[in-house]
Parts: C-alpha cells; structure tokens; sequence
C-alpha cells in the first residue's frame, strides 16, 4: 500500500495552528490568509483521512491523531530547514553567547538544543548569568554576542521579546495587607528590585526585605518556598507559584524587554542564524494571564 506524501506547507500551516492555538495567530507565523491557513488544514484532513483538530465555535484543540502527527511533523519540518541551510548557508564556527537567567527558563534549553541541531557547524559556547554581569563581559570582549534584559539607561541592541511582569508568590500564599509586604530581592543595583519598591511606594504600601539572593534561581526558589513575593517575568511563574492580583495594594507593572546585542561586531555572521532562529520562533510562543 502506497501512503500519500505529506506537503511541507501542509505542515507547517498544521504546526502554526497548534503552537498559537488559532488559525488568525497562525496565518500570521506563515504570511498567509486566514482563509488560506484554514484550507490548508481540510487538506492535511482530506490527505490523511482523519480530523487533526476538534473545532467548536470557542475552541480548538488537538485530536489524539493531531497530537501524534505535530512531534513528527516538527521533525519533519526541522530536517528540511536542516537540509537547506546546510547546502545554501553553511554557518561554521566558534560563537560565545550570553544568555540572562531572565529569558523564558521554561523554554531556553529546548530551543537551544535545537538551534544547534539546525546549525551543527556553529559550536556554541554558553554562559549564564544576570543581565548586567553579561553585558560587562560583552563590553570588555568576553562574549560575541548577549541575551539581556534591556538596559533603561542604554537603548542598545534589538528587542527580540516582551513580557508583562506580575507580581508572584507560592501557591499557597495568602497576603496580609495589614503588614509590610515581604520582598524577596535581588542585590542593588537590579531593574526588578527598582520596579518593586517604586511600584509599592507609588501607592504607600510598606515593605520589608524578607530574603536576598545572589541570582533569579534563588530568587525562585525562595518565593516557591514561602519567603514572599517579588516582581519577575511571566513565564518565571512555575507550578508552585502563583501570579498575584493588581489592585492597589499589588500595583500594576510594566512590561520588561529582552534584547540581542551583538548584530554590529564582526561575528555578526555568526549571531545573524540566532536572529533568523529568535525571531521565527519566539513568534509562536505565548505565556497565560496572571490568574490569582
């Protein structure tokens, strides 16, 4: 029995969906239509014989068949951009990256592990660490390139992504507004501690530093923990922890800003890969609503 060949713009209509959750999100990841994303689906359907996605008018979600075909389907897709790149854009050669702990902890090593699978060529060597520290390193020549939370006094490299920051605690967390609010903080100087004491001095509520720690990782762990509450990145927020409301006594935050420097040096042919990689795949990623 000869099976049908699966069409690559079949697939990468079907990822899109999947990943964004619709098919107006998707058109935009794929530069196309609405309506063309949506025929594209009935064809994937029709070619397969089998339905993909539950629709109703509210929601979509994967069949059991769906959810077996988009592990493969991203291999698929991975292989083809795999095989092009290495014949049209052979990248080879030796690039430092910074990355801040501030950047998608959930979801960096996945997307690292398969920026090195579509660039085999390209050895990276990794550090992490706070923002600051990293673009120092960067300044005195000891990186090529840095992931970095944006500098509010520097408007400096390009905004590869945008957060909403939320205040958050433990779970199990109950807020006691008759008392200072327990700050879990970073060392000054820090853009996250600045945030929360003017945030909370906008609005008079006292506050007392209940724990200090030297990175993000004990910044998590210690709110995980029951130490207080802190001001991070929404997708810091693990099953342990919860976002806190905004009224007046938790105040509304800005968003936060993760930008890429490094574009101007002469590794830029390097770090032009992890740009095109960036920018194509933080376009499919989304974090919840604060919740609590």
């Amino acid at each position: 029995m000869r099976f049908p060949d699966l069409e690559l713009d079949l697939l990468r209509a079907f990822v899109a969906v999947a990943e964004t959750g619709g098919f107006t999100a998707a058109a935009e990841v794929v530069g196309r239509s609405q309506s063309a994303v949506s025929q594209k689906i009935l064809k994937l359907e029709e070619l397969l014989g089998r339905r993909v996605f539950e629709r109703t008018s509210r929601s979509l979600t994967l069949t059991r068949e769906g959810e077996t075909l988009l592990g493969m389907a991203r291999r698929i897709l991975e292989l083809n951009e795999l095989a092009v790149r290495s014949l049209l854009e052979p990248t080879v050669g030796s690039l430092r990256l910074g990355v801040s702990e501030d950047f998608m902890p959930n979801l960096l090593p996945g997307m690292l592990a398969r920026f090195q699978r579509l660039y085999p060529g390209l050895h990276m060597e990794l550090r992490t660490g706070l923002s600051c520290e990293l673009l120092a390193a960067y300044d005195s020549g000891q990186l090529d390139a840095v992931i970095a939370k944006k500098d509010g006094t520097a408007q400096r490299g390009r905004v590869i992504w945008r957060e909403q920051l939320v205040w958050m605690a433990s779970a199990d967390y109950q807020p006691d507004f008759e008392r200072p609010a327990p700050l879990v903080l970073l060392p000054a100087p820090c853009t996250y501690r600045e945030v929360m004491i003017k945030a909370l001095d906008a609005v008079r509520r006292p506050w007392f530093a209940a724990c200090t720690a030297s990175s993000l990782t004990g910044i998590r762990a210690a709110v995980a923990g029951g130490l207080g509450v802190t001001v991070l990145g929404r997708s810091f927020i693990g099953p342990d922890m919860q976002a806190l409301r905004a009224p007046d006594h938790w105040p509304a935050l800005p968003m936060t800003e993760v930008v890429l420097v490094g574009e101007e040096r002469a590794e830029a042919d390097l770090v032009r890969p992890l740009v095109t990689f960036l920018t194509e795949t933080l376009a499919t990623q989304a974090f919840p609503s604060a919740v609590a």
